[in-house]
């Protein structure tokens, strides 16, 4: 996708973080909005922002983890704005702790957010622009899933998480391949953040009534969430730096995007482990202090 002026992007997650930038971004090139969260106040800010720069805004309160909702921000896309050109399946919730410390619920919270998301993302806009691409010859569109370098490799203590990540780009490269299949004018592409400064340390905040814990977060959990706070916050790349690389993927068609492409070491040494049939290589090796300090809170 080369140009992006005058056409329209629908952005989840957009009252702040990553998603927030991408409408920036994307306004700054001229496009029309389409903006979903399913925190109401941050959502309102990010609009009320845009709405006064001139940009022609569409926003509604939206939980990607049910499809009929992400079906109505289509439906309302197509009413508004006739058209679909730029998708950002990008909510997300963080968790962690020992795998088998987390509850049901946890699964439930994690899963439905980080890939059933993207999944009904995949499954409903993907329909919408094809059809926007048998009305206009001249058609171009992309999708953007945001995974995570969680997605690559599997650090201890963020079980969850890593699933649902892994899935994402599991998902992003056959939605990669089957677009090609059928010669969609359509691009993909999964980004995968490294830490960068967003909100997503602090996603529980949003977590539903029904799906939130019974008991005690564990010592696990609470050490999880602390390394984890400690790093997103002291990330040097900002998510306005990631805004700026994924637009320039996506000009380019380049369909794995990284944040911090030193992390892939790390992917390597993984990658040629699981075809040497060798065990899972240590994702701490170079940084042994942090594995000490995730083990002696445990």
């Amino acid at each position: 996708m080369k140009n992006f002026s005058g056409k329209v992007a629908v952005i989840t997650g957009a009252g702040s973080g990553l998603g927030r930038e991408f409408a920036l971004t994307a306004a700054g090139l001229g496009m029309k909005l389409v903006l979903a969260d399913v925190q109401a106040d941050a959502l309102e800010r990010t609009t009320d922002e845009l709405l006064g720069q001139g940009v022609e805004v569409l926003s509604m309160v939206c939980d990607v983890s049910k499809g009929a909702h992400v079906q109505e921000l289509a439906d309302a896309a197509i009413a508004r704005f006739h058209g679909i050109h730029l998708v950002f399946n990008n909510a997300g919730v963080g968790s962690g702790g020992l795998i088998w410390e987390n509850t049901e619920a946890d699964w439930e919270w994690v899963l439905g957010v980080n890939l059933w998301g993207v999944i009904h993302g995949v499954r409903v806009f993907t329909h919408a622009m094809l059809e926007c691409a048998r009305r206009d010859p001249d058609y171009e569109g992309h999708i953007v899933n945001t995974a995570s370098m969680a997605g690559l490799l599997n650090a201890p203590a963020m079980g969850v998480y890593n699933v649902s990540k892994h899935a994402v780009v599991s998902l992003s490269e056959t939605l990669y391949h089957d677009l090609q299949l059928v010669d969609a004018p359509i691009g993909a592409s999964v980004l995968c953040p490294y830490f960068v400064p967003t909100g997503i340390h602090q996603s529980h905040r949003n977590r539903p009534e029904e799906l939130k814990p019974e008991m005690r977060a564990t010592a696990s959990q609470m050490a999880a969430q602390a390394l984890t706070s400690k790093a997103v916050e002291s990330g040097k790349v900002s998510a306005s730096d990631v805004s700026r690389i994924t637009f320039d993927a996506i000009r380019d068609g380049q369909f794995y995007i990284y944040s911090h492409p030193q992390a892939l070491g790390g992917v390597q040494e993984r990658m040629e482990a699981i075809v040497q049939g060798k065990n899972p290589p240590d994702p701490y090796a170079a940084t042994p202090h942090v594995r000490e300090m995730l083990r002696s809170k445990l």
